[in-house]
């Protein structure tokens, strides 16, 4: 059996300041999400960090990615 491998999501980040400082405490992220939304949930194992930058909200949209890419 393999082991588990905890990965580190970073969610919303949108500066360059920002992503670095949260690169200086958690370390490299595995996972970029542009947004919180359900989608990004197939990419989240049980043992995961996640971790919100200002645009992470805390509650998941509604929408994913594509619907916004529709109009």
């Amino acid at each position: 059996m393999m082991g588990s491998t905890n990965h580190i999501h970073f969610v919303g980040f949108r500066t360059d300041a920002e992503y670095n400082s949260a690169i200086r405490v958690w370390g490299k992220p595995d996972f970029i999400h542009m947004w919180h939304d359900h989608r990004m949930y197939g990419d989240i194992g049980d043992n995961d960090t996640v971790v919100l930058g200002s645009k992470g909200a805390e509650t998941p949209s509604n929408f994913s990615w594509q619907d916004h890419e529709i109009n």
